[in-house]
């Protein structure tokens, strides 16, 4: 049976490879997902009741606007036994119609049940999501395919990463 570690990592893999079957694994049957959005780039709706919308607003209507996402949970991992856990997060992506980079950060407060070993309610604060032109694209793409996945350390952010002032400006607010 999963822990808390291993539902979060089922989300991220169905999140960024388009695979809504893994949120089985993840979420329960009636979970709850609220969204906190501080950005106009970007747009979810504030709350969706059940593993189906999420499914649907996370992973299915997500990969049909998004491609090459790369999500990270940033800083230590949850433990064995834990069931609620809050944790930066670190997204680099491309837009499908128009191939620029997105390269976004904010929190991820997660509730699991222990009994049943999978989340009952995620809310996602969207801090901020940058549009970077598509030139952009593939030194973004490259650093972020280099980073330890999905789990990375705050110092491992820094290694390479592009020299682009957007992407500062994230490594320093994630640095906070």
């Amino acid at each position: 049976m999963p822990n808390l570690k291993d539902a979060i990592e089922s989300y991220l893999y169905a999140k960024d490879g388009n695979r809504p079957h893994l949120l089985t694994d993840a979420f329960a049957h009636d979970a709850s997902l609220a969204m906190t959005v501080k950005t106009a780039a970007i747009a979810f709706p504030q709350q969706s009741q059940g593993r189906d919308a999420i499914a649907s607003v996370l992973v299915s209507d997500f990969a049909q606007k998004y491609e090459n996402v790369y999500t990270f949970c940033v800083g230590a991992m949850p433990v064995e036994e834990q069931c609620e856990f809050s944790c930066d997060w670190l997204v680099c992506m491309t837009e499908k119609g128009t191939g620029a980079a997105r390269i976004g950060y904010g929190r991820y407060d997660w509730t699991g049940d222990s009994q049943a070993r999978c989340m009952t309610h995620l809310h996602i604060t969207i801090e901020e999501m940058a549009t970077l032109p598509e030139a952009s694209a593939d030194s973004l793409l490259r650093w972020a395919s280099r980073l330890p996945y999905p789990w990375c350390a705050r110092e491992s952010l820094k290694v390479d990463a592009p020299d682009i002032d957007i992407v500062k400006h994230v490594l320093a607010q994630l640095a906070r």
